[in-house]
Parts: structure tokens; sequence; C-alpha cells
């Protein structure tokens, strides 16, 4: 079964990034191309009335990994996104990551 909305996620994760270089949960034998976003769902949060979950929020982890320290990916994507923060920076294998949580 596809998630329509997960793949309503993924068209605009390309359409920022401007390629299809956008992973969902990769496996480790897949070969990414830079600059990249990986994004994993971390967790749904729901809200409940008369006792039932009315509505659910998932919440996914989204990487953005670039060759370029200066790029400003920050802006970029908590601007495009209305529940979106930006968590942390950090460089693995000379590359740099910015790390976003986003309700979507």
């Amino acid at each position: 079964m596809v998630d329509e909305r997960r793949m309503e996620l993924q068209t605009k994760l390309i359409a920022l990034l401007g390629s299809k270089n956008v992973y969902f949960q990769p496996p480790e034998s897949v070969k990414m191309k830079y600059p990249a976003i990986v994004y994993n769902l971390e967790r749904g949060d729901s809200e409940y009335a008369n006792n039932k979950t009315y509505l659910l929020r998932k919440r996914y982890s989204v990487t953005v990994i670039d060759k370029d320290p200066d790029a400003n990916w920050p802006e970029l994507v908590t601007y495009a996104f209305d529940y979106c923060s930006f968590e942390r920076w950090y460089a693995a294998d000379n590359l740099n990551h910015w790390q976003f949580s986003l309700y979507w």
C-alpha cells in the first residue's frame, strides 16, 4: 500500500532540492549522489477526542547532505514547511549534514 501523503512529501522534497536525489529510508547498499536528502519516519503524534484518535501527525527526520559547507539549507528547508525545525549540523565522511524534524 502506497502512503500518498508521504509521496506528496517526496515530491515536495524533490522540488526543494532541484533533483531526484531524495531517499526514503535507503538501505546501506544505495550509492547516493550529492546534494541529497535522506528522510526517515520517526514517530507519530496523536490527538484524541471522545476517546478516539482524530488526528495523527507523522514526524520525519530529514537530513540534507551536501559537500558545500556554506549552503543555506537551514533557511530553505525550514521556510518550505510549516511544521519544521532545524535540529543540528554535523560533518561526516567529508560531507555536511543538516538535520531537521518535520511533521507532515
